[in-house]
């Protein structure tokens, strides 16, 4: 549970402490300017592929279109690409410390690491954590309640 809470805590802050990472600014925001989005994918694969030496699965691609670029996110590791919308040209390269904040806080790091497809330690952790919680706070609640019933119960 104390894991949970800083994970957590941080996943509060993580603009403000500097965990995720900074958005760039494309060329252009005008989406009738920029190149189609299998060029973009393809820019990001060879570019893994090439410099980096790291899995090409790609996790999704986030358009920002008001800052001109697409951020690629990977299947199997912690990188992302930002890449503008317009010329192709890789922006940054950045780790995702705030994902792997947040795999830590759900659990799902362990499946990430034995490579489920089925989130079931992320569903044992989370459960048993939840009811956990449940269970602290209907106890934390009977042990301020009954003292003060029992008192006036003696009245």
């Amino acid at each position: 549970m104390f894991l949970m809470g800083v994970t957590g805590l941080l996943l509060d802050w993580k603009k403000q402490v500097g965990i995720l990472p900074k958005t760039e600014k494309g060329e252009s925001s005008q989406s009738n300017e920029w190149i189609k989005i299998d060029s973009i994918q393809q820019v990001a694969i060879d570019y893994v592929q090439n410099e980096l030496k790291k899995s090409i699965k790609i996790d999704r691609i986030d358009i920002r279109p008001q800052k001109g670029i697409a951020k690629i996110i990977f299947v199997e590791h912690f990188t992302e690409l930002q890449i503008d919308c317009k010329t192709g040209k890789i922006l940054a390269v950045n780790q995702r410390n705030s994902d792997i904040i947040e795999k830590i806080h759900d659990g799902s790091i362990i499946d990430f690491w034995v490579q489920t497809d089925n989130d079931a330690f992320k569903l044992f952790y989370t459960t048993t954590l939840s009811l956990g919680l449940i269970l602290l706070s209907i106890s934390g609640f009977w042990l301020w309640y009954n003292p003060i019933r029992i008192r006036n119960a003696k009245k």
